[in-house]
């Protein structure tokens, strides 16, 4: 077992996306990046630290000069400024210099938040991505998008900078709760819906399987998605174009998403988003309902949602949110809708009226 994937920037290898079955590996592809006898910072969570921390510690301790970490409490609300700033003081006092690393054991928060630290602290040190939820090993791991929140908007502050490898052991997966694993088919569902129509097929034909955990299946998904993710990531690195599609179903699922509070999980709220948009998308004349519904029972045969009834705002709070994105410009909504399945457009024509319509379509208001 274990497959791996080149991710190249700017025309030239990046970072390595390494799928494995344990942890056994990494020891020896840090030695082949050339990490060795350097000082090494393990942040991780106070979820996944119970889990992991001392395992990965052990297999670093031997290689590293000085082998240290750093917890923080599990959760969205940890993601902001001063999480970065209890890091930089830990590698301040540990003596961190640019030479040395930072490992992202974690889901998404974590990724996110030791990206964002490595890019910032000394203008630069190298980190890698140890992400341990399907979410973050099918998205956030991968791309170089690094950010925190600040006050109640999400990701807005940030910087792209890549890791130098990603290390994914997808036997971490079988410890996920069933609610992490749906919140990451809402990533890999969408992935088939903008790019890939065989890939959308076999999410639809291989459900047992995936749902199962079966490792054969499991492999093929998340390669999959990861060969998606690096094709749009390579045509465009920056989010000046075409790495917009990935946001399909993300303007109305992150508005969703900041609204409830964080207590609805990113995949979930994508899931909504997916159905909102799709529905615009067949008013639009693009897809046909038949489609829709289609697309709608593949993401409710992963317990993930299509409808959110009693939602605590209304449709119209919802739209004034999607203005707060980060994705807007010129004062316009960038919306993604589907011209058909496996294929996805970015648009700014969308009227208010037309992006309330899959708003109301989603909550039943």
């Amino acid at each position: 077992m274990g497959r791996k994937i080149t991710v190249n920037y700017e025309q030239k290898p990046c970072y390595d996306i390494e799928l494995q079955q344990s942890f056994q590996e990494l020891p020896e592809k840090l030695k082949a990046l050339g990490y060795e006898n350097r000082k090494v910072c393990i942040v991780t969570d106070s979820n996944v630290g119970k889990l992991y921390l001392e395992e990965i510690q052990a297999l670093l301790e031997p290689m590293f000069s000085k082998c240290v970490s750093y917890t923080f409490e599990a959760g969205e609300a940890s993601k902001n400024t001063d999480t970065v700033g209890k890091v930089y003081e830990h590698l301040i006092l540990n003596s961190f210099d640019r030479k040395d690393l930072l490992v992202a054991l974690g889901g998404g928060v974590v990724g996110d938040l030791t990206g964002f630290t490595a890019a910032t602290y000394l203008r630069g040190i190298d980190f890698i991505q140890v992400p341990t939820t399907l979410l973050a090993q099918v998205d956030s791991s991968i791309g170089g998008k690094t950010g925190v929140d600040f006050m109640q908007y999400k990701n807005m502050v940030g910087a792209f900078y890549m890791p130098k490898l990603v290390y994914m052991n997808l036997s971490v997966l079988k410890t996920l709760p069933k609610r992490q694993i749906a919140s990451g088919m809402g990533e890999i569902i969408k992935h088939g819906l903008i790019k890939e129509e065989a890939y959308f097929s076999y999410i639809v034909e291989n459900s047992a399987k995936i749902q199962e955990l079966d490792m054969e299946a499991l492999e093929k998904l998340v390669y999959g998605s990861c060969e998606i993710k690096r094709k749009v990531v390579e045509n465009d690195p920056k989010e000046q174009g075409e790495r917009a599609l990935l946001n399909f179903g993300h303007t109305l699922g992150h508005a969703i998403e900041k609204l409830s509070g964080f207590s609805l999980y990113h995949g979930e709220c994508v899931a909504l988003g997916m159905a909102g948009a799709g529905y615009i998308s067949m008013k639009l004349g693009y897809i046909t309902e038949e489609q829709l519904n289609m697309i709608e029972e593949t993401i409710k045969s992963y317990d993930l949602p299509v409808r959110i009834e009693n939602f605590s705002h209304t449709p119209e709070e919802i739209l004034a949110t999607t203005k707060l994105d980060k994705k807007m410009e010129s004062g316009k909504v960038k919306f993604i809708v589907l011209k058909e399945i496996g294929n996805a457009v970015i648009t700014k024509e969308l009227t208010d009226a037309e992006i309330l319509a899959g708003i109301t379509y989603v909550t039943g208001a």
